[in-house]
């Protein structure tokens, strides 16, 4: 399988292609026949860059969303848009659950800016489903994420309203892709919300693989506390993986401690990167 990274906050300075970078995420799958986009950006910026990778929208065979945030599901009207056909969509039926962020005493709206019934009505095959599901051969969507490592907690900014009170969001919607390869698992994360160690232990057991091969995507832990980054990049570490692709929510000072960390296994996942795994 061959992933590039379509959308992400940085685009590389050895970059040769005009390449657009924003707040947001999106990954290009090419699994034996098919093409899979796994989440989208936050604008039309994902058909700039995919035209730029010579994929025209309508080329794209299956649609995965990660989770309800505008910078993951926001280039989905756009992509809709130029590929005119149906598409089969995976993700968590929680997916439109209005999302907020809260800072300096103030509430945005986070969630996806689209309602249901105007992508439905450009072309959405809705696979909206809580349980795990192998959607091409040893590709997986995650279903809901079991959550038991403690130390993997939500943010306290990202809430749900109900009325006029604020409720942290557990984020339920939160979801991965699982490829299983020869030599393991590679685990494919957008946000990562549930954690990354909770997401690659539950993809060992929905998977049934024996060790992680690898990590391609957001992993959440730039905003996460101290404590939560050397936990979880010690349980990292100790699960010995081949490679650790990662960017959007990460941020630098985490990047570089990955770096730091796991040296020349460490890949940014920068605008146009590209991995066969």
């Amino acid at each position: 399988m061959k992933v590039t990274v379509v959308v992400d906050n940085t685009v590389p300075v050895s970059s040769r292609r005009p390449f657009q970078g924003e707040h947001g995420f999106s990954l290009l799958l090419e699994h034996q026949s098919a093409k899979i986009l796994f989440d989208m950006g936050q604008s039309s910026v994902v058909i700039h860059n995919l035209s730029l990778l010579k994929v025209n929208a309508a080329e794209i065979d299956i649609l995965v969303l990660s989770h309800g945030h505008y910078d993951h599901a926001g280039g989905l009207f756009h992509v809709l848009q130029h590929g005119r056909k149906q598409y089969p969509l995976y993700a968590h039926p929680d997916i439109f659950t209005p999302r907020y962020a809260l800072g300096g005493g103030n509430r945005m709206f986070i969630g996806i800016p689209y309602a249901k019934e105007q992508l439905s009505a450009l072309g959405v095959d809705w696979q909206l489903r809580t349980e795990a599901q192998e959607i091409s051969p040893g590709l997986w969507f995650s279903g809901q994420i079991k959550r038991d490592a403690c130390f993997e907690p939500e943010d306290k900014r990202l809430v749900v309203c109900a009325g006029n009170v604020d409720i942290k969001d557990g984020f339920p919607d939160d979801t991965a892709l699982y490829y299983v390869s020869d030599s393991g698992l590679v685990v494919i994360g957008g946000c990562t919300h549930s954690g990354m160690v909770n997401t690659i232990r539950h993809g060992l057991a929905v998977t049934g693989a024996k060790r992680l091969r690898g990590w391609i995507g957001g992993t959440h832990l730039g905003p996460a506390t101290r404590e939560q980054q050397d936990r979880t990049l010690t349980e990292l570490a100790a699960m010995e993986p081949e490679f650790v692709v990662a960017g959007h929510c990460t941020g630098f000072p985490m990047m570089a401690e990955l770096e730091r960390r796991f040296g020349e296994r460490f890949i940014p996942a920068f605008v146009g990167a590209s991995l066969e795994c």
